[in-house]
């Protein structure tokens, strides 16, 4: 049987009102995370891969209610709470705990698994973003609003071994909440960065990296063009698709084949296919 004992010395709130509970719920405005430089994980796999990531979170808030004895959701394979709560502890990160009704109030998911983080803001300025070796490919993402969007990019970065991804005009913050769940925490592993159009077209140029955007608007397939070497890969917004400025400033446009009825794919979709025809042509990393 699982052992919930917990140090003395750590917090416990029950009251709902609490204004600890009330600082949370702010984090999830844009405008309250830059002000503090703190955003939100909730989730045993996003914590867990923060950790895994060198990101020690500022606190931990709990309840052991929510915890999985079996260390599983219906036939997921979720893994232990008590553990990782250990790993936190161990590390110094301070916990505080919630009765139910309280961590049901400040969770932002279905289906809470007891664990929520606060965390210093993720993301990094192009400045940051490390460009080494012949073969560094990224991934640009041009007004892209819908976090969902965002955080699926992020996953498919990180199992394609893409080394960047650059949010350019982004509509949303990569600290958004809903963009680190729909990650799966791959947020805190991909080196992620915020910037203007300009911006991000300066700094593919200072690195000497080549840009291959997708547009309907080409008669280039997607798997006609050579992705070895240093490149970037981007997507427009999932209204407008690629602005002209960025068609402007192509090595080379490219579109995915389409025989439905729908004249789009999701651009996350959209994403994927390009980044895994660079993968096939690059071999396996």
């Amino acid at each position: 049987m699982t052992n919930h004992t917990r140090p003395a010395r750590e917090l416990t709130i029950t009251s709902a009102s609490n204004p600890r509970l009330k600082s949370l719920l702010a984090l999830r405005r844009r405008r309250t995370r830059e002000e503090t430089g703190q955003t939100l994980v909730e989730g045993y796999e996003e914590i867990g891969l923060a950790l895994t990531s060198g990101l020690r979170p500022r606190t931990v808030y709990v309840c052991e209610d929510l915890f999985s004895p079996a260390g599983r959701a219906g036939s997921q394979d979720i893994g232990q709470q008590d553990d990782l709560l250990a790993r936190l502890r161990d590390d110094r990160v301070e916990v505080v705990h919630l009765s139910r009704s309280a961590f049901e109030k400040v969770s932002y998911r279905e289906g809470p698994d007891g664990l929520l983080a606060v965390v210093d803001r993720v993301g990094i300025t192009l400045d940051d973003l490390r460009v080494e070796g012949p073969d560094h490919l990224a991934l640009l993402s041009q007004g892209v609003e819908k976090p969902g969007n965002l955080g699926a990019m992020l996953r498919t970065a990180d199992a394609a071994g893409v080394d960047a991804v650059v949010a350019a005009d982004p509509v949303t913050d990569w600290g958004n909440p809903n963009v680190v769940r729909a990650s799966k925490g791959t947020v805190f592993a991909v080196p992620a960065a915020s910037a203007t159009t300009a911006e991000a077209l300066e700094w593919l140029q200072a690195n000497d990296i080549r840009l291959v955007v997708t547009t309907p608007e080409t008669d280039l397939l997607h798997t006609d063009v050579d992705y070895t070497g240093r490149v970037a890969i981007a997507v427009g917004s999932e209204k407008h698709g690629a602005d002209r400025t960025l068609l402007d400033a192509a090595t080379h446009r490219v579109r995915i084949p389409m025989s439905g009825l729908a004249n789009s794919l999701n651009v996350a979709a959209s994403a994927a296919i390009v980044l895994y025809e660079a993968v096939r042509q690059r071999g396996s990393r």
